[in-house]
């Protein structure tokens, strides 16, 4: 991987394989690790080069390893007791496939206030875990979950602010490939480690098949 400081070339991306299907070329093309300009104090040190442009790219090598870590703490919960939130409408297609895979509960578009603090009201749930797809976006349900002192997994661009996150997934959380590989990701790291999937057996879905596609790519 590229040290700190230096411009990354997406066309000299090696053929290394990051999964038994998927190649680290592949990965990058997705966009995965392009952060922001903006950098917030904790995340700079998710960052392993800042082009001259001034966009921040964030290391994937971290980004990997926090995705195993979080499939880990999944894997120790009842998947149909996390719940799997986003407003981003990027996130929708992902968000929905990872929970399908998984078993996990998809929350897409509106938190409501209460979900998981408010008993009374009639989509109350209990979860063990949260996960969101931007912490700016989705900070209602950060919010309630650390009140309530439920685990919060965030994939986290590098601006944004990291306050009620327990788990950090350093990634780009804007484009809506990049979000596709990290949910797939996500997805085959969390049945490998519920043993739902043998390391050489294919997912059912492909990275493509978790994007979110455009009215003119669906029509």
């Amino acid at each position: 991987m590229s040290k700190e400081g230096e411009t990354i070339d997406e066309e000299g991306s090696s053929e290394k394989m990051v999964t038994t299907e998927v190649t680290e070329k592949a990965l990058f093309s997705s966009g995965i690790r392009i952060g922001s300009i903006a950098k917030t104090a904790y995340m700079k040190k998710f960052i392993a080069a800042t082009r001259q442009s001034g966009l921040n790219i964030i290391d994937i090598n971290k980004t990997l390893e926090r995705i195993d870590v979080a499939a880990k703490m999944l894997s120790r919960s009842n998947l149909k007791n996390v719940i799997v939130y986003s407003r981003k409408p990027y996130a929708e297609t992902p968000v929905q496939k990872f929970c399908e895979l998984t078993g996990a509960v998809p929350v897409i578009k509106r938190f409501l206030p209460g979900t998981i603090t408010n008993p009374l009201l009639e989509d109350y749930f209990e979860p063990e875990l949260v996960i969101v797809s931007d912490p700016f976006y989705d900070k209602q349900a950060i919010e309630e979950a650390s009140s309530m002192n439920i685990p919060v997994i965030a994939i986290c661009n590098t601006d944004n602010s990291i306050s009620g996150v327990d788990l950090i997934i350093p990634a780009n959380n804007n484009g809506r490939k990049a979000l596709a590989a990290v949910y797939w990701l996500l997805a085959r790291s969390t049945l490998l480690a519920t043993k739902m999937l043998q390391p050489n057996q294919p997912m059912k879905y492909s990275i493509d098949d978790f994007e979110t596609k455009t009215e003119e790519e669906t029509s």
